[in-house]
């Protein structure tokens, strides 16, 4: 529809750079909000609240209060925007038409010619926005003062009916346009003939479940997607706590420990630059050694998941890493000084305040599992086969209805799992948040 609207109205023609870019724009959507939500929402009101008795404008105080306190997270989303973009293959594959990137230009070497070899030249070429982000993020993050100390008032914003009502509206617009975008996905699952024949039918999810078996892969798919989440929060706050909150995290320091911080930052942040068909390929030729003890990890479900928490592991470490930056070393200085034990105070202190994200980190690994499919595309065998790699086959044979029925029950489960997501965060907010509250 949009491709019909953009020539009718002679705008641009939909397939190459302009659709790339729209479909981008959907794509890197959950990924700079989660981390953006995180950094805004550890503001200090008690900055406001002496803007207010100064009498300071609201644009002032936006630009020397709100802003230097999100920089981080604001710098993070646009690195992990800029590295996503320029390494996803799904999108320019799609709708790029003629416009080449790196990324399709990987898999036309090594699916389409066989060239290995030149295959991996343009993956190492891939990697450079690694470096880059690295080297950005590893500048500011020296940089980046605590937002949330001890004595810090949590900041509870003020009604302003007019501005609250363009924001609503804002945000109105926004959901309109990601809902019209999975709407067509609907649609089309229940045209008889797409485009020929829009008669409603159910003949596609008959299709998809019972003649295609795709029932067993979208189990499959639940598995992985669950024990990413868990696995993967886990395995990301852990990591980002340590490189942040143990002795010397922030501090200026030298020696092997701090080379050692410095290689494990670069390892968090290599995932995201990394093409899941690249990676898909990498695990491929590890794990599928004749010689490797691991091998019997090869064709499970098990090697999927682990696939999956490494290629999304860079948005959960940065949105940790926001969160825990914003908590002072204070709290630590603290508890070293009363003899309490650092676990004790993790458990204590420093989970109950960054549950919020953690909520958020483990929603993002589950619906992003749930949809992955250039990462685990090699991966999988007929009994361990996910419904995204199911819907791809089922494209592949030209059933695009029965895809669109099988795409549009993986967008309904993710949104089920939201939306116990946002129940979980609701509960333990009651729970652990309360000093978010400002007594009356």
């Amino acid at each position: 529809m949009l491709k019909s609207w953009l020539q009718h109205l002679g705008i641009a023609e939909i397939y190459g750079a302009p659709g790339i870019v729209i479909g981008e724009c959907f794509a890197v959507f959950p990924h700079a909000l989660m981390i953006l939500v995180t950094a805004l929402s550890l503001a200090d009101a008690r900055l406001y609240e002496a803007a207010d008795a100064m009498g300071t404008t609201r644009a002032r105080k936006f630009f020397t209060i709100t802003l230097p306190g999100a920089k981080y997270g604001l710098i993070s989303a646009a690195l992990v925007t800029f590295t996503l973009v320029i390494t996803d293959f799904g999108i320019p594959k799609v709708i790029g038409g003629n416009f080449n990137v790196l990324a399709t230009d990987v898999f036309k070497l090594v699916i389409g010619q066989q060239d290995f070899a030149k295959g991996a030249v343009v993956a190492i070429v891939l990697l450079a926005p690694a470096v880059f982000t690295f080297g950005v993020d590893h500048y500011v993050s020296r940089k980046q003062t605590a937002m949330l100390t001890a004595r810090a008032v949590p900041y509870a914003p003020k009604r302003a009916p007019v501005f609250d009502a363009a924001m609503t509206l804002y945000c109105v617009l926004i959901a309109f346009l990601v809902l019209a975008m999975l709407g067509m996905a609907v649609f089309a699952s229940f045209a008889t003939l797409w485009p020929y024949n829009l008669a409603p039918s159910l003949k596609h999810y008959t299709l998809g479940l019972v003649d295609a078996e795709v029932g067993v892969a979208f189990v499959n798919s639940l598995k992985m997607a669950a024990g990413t989440a868990l696995f993967g929060t886990l395995l990301v706050f852990c990591g980002a706590y340590l490189l942040e909150k143990t002795p010397g995290g922030q501090a200026v320091e030298r020696g092997p420990v701090a080379w050692a911080r410095t290689l494990v930052r670069a390892l968090a942040m290599l995932p995201m630059a990394v093409p899941g068909l690249v990676l898909g390929l990498g695990y491929i030729f590890f794990f599928n050694a004749p010689a490797n003890p691991l091998g019997a990890l090869y064709h499970t479900v098990t090697l999927l998941t682990l696939c999956t928490i490494v290629h999304f592991y860079t948005t959960g470490h940065l949105t940790a890493v926001t969160a825990l930056k914003a908590l002072d070393d204070e709290f630590e200085a603290v508890s070293a000084s009363l003899k309490v034990p650092f676990f004790k105070t993790f458990w204590r202190v420093t989970v109950p305040i960054c549950t919020p994200a953690l909520v958020d980190i483990a929603r993002y690994f589950f619906v992003n599992a749930m949809t992955t499919i250039s990462a685990v595309v090699f991966l999988y065998s007929p009994e361990s086969k996910v419904a995204s790699i199911a819907i791809l086959n089922l494209d592949e044979a030209g059933e695009m209805g029965a895809a669109a029925a099988m795409a549009v029950m993986i967008a309904a489960a993710s949104a089920l799992a939201t939306l116990a997501f946002m129940g979980l965060a609701w509960w333990i907010h009651r729970r652990t948040q309360a000093w978010r509250t400002l007594s009356r």
